[in-house]
């Protein structure tokens, strides 16, 4: 299945029905009188996070959904049919964004959670409403209200533990298939990963889901290479991995690259936690490593990780480090009371 992080929806409600004019014809009733019934109410627009999904490819083929009006109100006091609602299934970690793509509608971030996004119009009054002691044949009656028309964005931020960062070839993509059952494209020339992927990924006995995007270049905050549109599927994570290719001549500037990129994209990115670790030490002998390392934490402030996805060396202390981080968010809320019951 294709990924697709961002589509453009056109949406509308439903209008609601008129109100009917009517008057009672019926032999025995003299002065009859007015019978007229209440238009129906439009359907409503929904959107609704549901399981299964993790694309909004469906939304490539389908733009419009638009809710049906609701029926006209009818003579005998009866009133019209109110329309069916219309429900957008959306995969959870979806943000729903006005025309503008910039003000946040809502973010559903659980399963079943529900917003509505367009409300059906009212349906108008029957004559029967308008009666009095002035006024016993009443002929009028009002429209239903109009339903509402509007155009929003969806766009899907992966929900994920762990979120791996790095320049292209950094080996993020080796990594995430040898520690998890995802299989993501590798090989031997920068951007093999086209989209992001997801990994679960177990250590020892806990399990934690990982993210993988494609890789940052300098000026990506600017549009360069594949751009930042990725890296939105890592804000929710606890933790992020910093991925540096020890092959590299530069590694204390490439990991700064990286750092000015996350800056660039959004602060709150750049106070996540973060391991980093020197990836493809098999490659390197002990000399270079030292090195190599001496001048990341140097640049960085913080110690290095040393690792290599490929043979698998010292991937097991990275991921216990990134469980580490990710621990505490699975903590269960403490009780009010020891019994576990709320009381106030």
């Amino acid at each position: 299945m294709k990924f697709l992080d961002l589509a453009k929806v056109y949406i509308r409600s439903g209008g609601g029905g008129a109100g009917c004019v009517s008057f009672r014809r019926e032999k025995f009733i003299e002065y009859g009188g007015p019978d007229g019934g209440d238009g129906g109410k439009g359907g409503d627009v929904w959107a609704e996070a549901v399981e299964g999904l993790n694309t909004l490819i469906d939304f490539r083929y389908q733009q419009h959904f638009f809710a049906k009006s609701g029926q006209h109100g009818m003579g005998s006091q009866m009133t019209g049919k109110s329309a069916d609602d219309v429900v957008l299934r959306i995969p959870v970690g979806t943000e729903i964004l006005d025309e503008d793509e910039e003000t946040v509608i809502a973010d559903l971030t659980e399963v079943g959670q529900r917003v509505l996004l367009a409300k059906g119009g009212n349906g108008g009054w029957g004559n029967l409403h308008f009666k009095s002691s002035t006024n016993r044949s009443p002929r009028t009656a009002n429209p239903g209200l109009e339903g509402v028309e509007r155009t929003i964005w969806l766009r899907l931020k992966l929900i994920a533990d762990a979120g791996l960062v790095g320049l292209p070839n950094a080996g993020k993509s080796t990594f995430l298939a040898a520690v998890s059952n995802a299989r993501p494209k590798i090989a031997d020339y920068p951007f093999t990963t086209l989209h992001p992927n997801l990994g679960v990924v177990g250590v020892d006995t806990y399990e934690f889901v990982m993210a993988d995007i494609p890789g940052l270049i300098e000026g990506a905050s600017e549009g360069r290479g594949l751009g930042d549109q990725f890296l939105g599927h890592v804000e929710r994570s606890n933790v992020l991995l910093h991925l540096v290719d020890g092959t590299s001549q530069t590694v204390a500037e490439d990991a700064r690259t990286i750092l000015t990129e996350l800056e660039a994209y959004s602060p709150v990115l750049m106070k996540k936690p973060r391991v980093t670790a020197l990836n493809k030490i098999d490659a390197l002998d002990d000399d270079e490593i030292a090195e190599r390392r001496a001048e990341l934490e140097a640049e960085l402030g913080h110690p290095v990780m040393l690792m290599s996805g490929v043979a698998r060396t010292g991937v097991t202390d990275v991921l216990r480090a990134l469980w580490t981080q990710i621990e505490p968010s699975r903590a269960p809320a403490p009780a009010d009371t020891p019994d576990g019951t709320w009381r106030p």
